[in-house]
């Protein structure tokens, strides 16, 4: 005896339930996601200079590969706002934001507290602060001083000690959190 002829209605819902179960991805660990999330080909981030006001929403990363007209804006937006200069800016700093984001669960608009750094821009302000490194990072456009728009700093210095990606440094008096391209280490300013 054959089984059963299934209604029209009956044939889709099945197909769809088992289509369904088919796309639907398993669960991943932390290490799993991150790894995932690298392989991704079109990125893209906002970022709101604290000081000059300016925003810049661009896909930095397409199909492709880079697009350099947002690299180009993003290094401009990156200047030493105290006297104009740019420098070019590690790309990996751009990664590094679009993952945390991802990580965090949050669309990757962040607020630049600092990003490149000129040689006198640098020395003036390590001359106030013993917290401004001699030899920093943002003088060679491998670090950012961030805030992640819906998650605490404390939160995101967090993600990023996990990701071990570089330096991280957490800014609690100051509400921010330096990230860099150096070696891996962290500490709290």
């Amino acid at each position: 005896m054959s089984p059963p002829a299934l209604s029209r209605r009956q044939a889709l819902a099945s197909l769809l339930a088992a289509g369904t179960a088919t796309l639907l991805p398993a669960p991943m660990d932390a290490a799993q996601r991150y790894e995932a999330l690298g392989t991704r080909a079109a990125r893209w981030l906002e970022l709101a200079s604290t000081h000059t006001g300016e925003v810049l929403t661009v896909a930095y990363r397409g199909a492709g590969g880079l697009v350099t007209d947002a690299v180009q804006g993003l290094q401009h937006l990156l200047r030493d706002h105290r006297n104009g200069q740019q420098h070019p800016i590690d790309v990996a700093l751009y990664d590094h934001l679009a993952d945390l984001a991802d990580l965090a669960g949050v669309e990757p608009r962040y607020q630049i507290i600092s990003g490149y750094r000129s040689a006198a821009s640098n020395a003036a302000l390590h001359e106030r602060s013993a917290g401004v490194a001699v030899r920093s990072l943002h003088l060679e456009g491998r670090a950012m001083d961030v805030r992640l728009r819906g998650v605490s700093c404390n939160h995101l210095a967090e993600l990023s000690r996990g990701l071990q990606r570089g330096g991280v440094g957490y800014y609690r008096s100051s509400d921010f959190v330096h990230v860099d391209t150096g070696r891996v280490r962290s500490w709290n300013g």
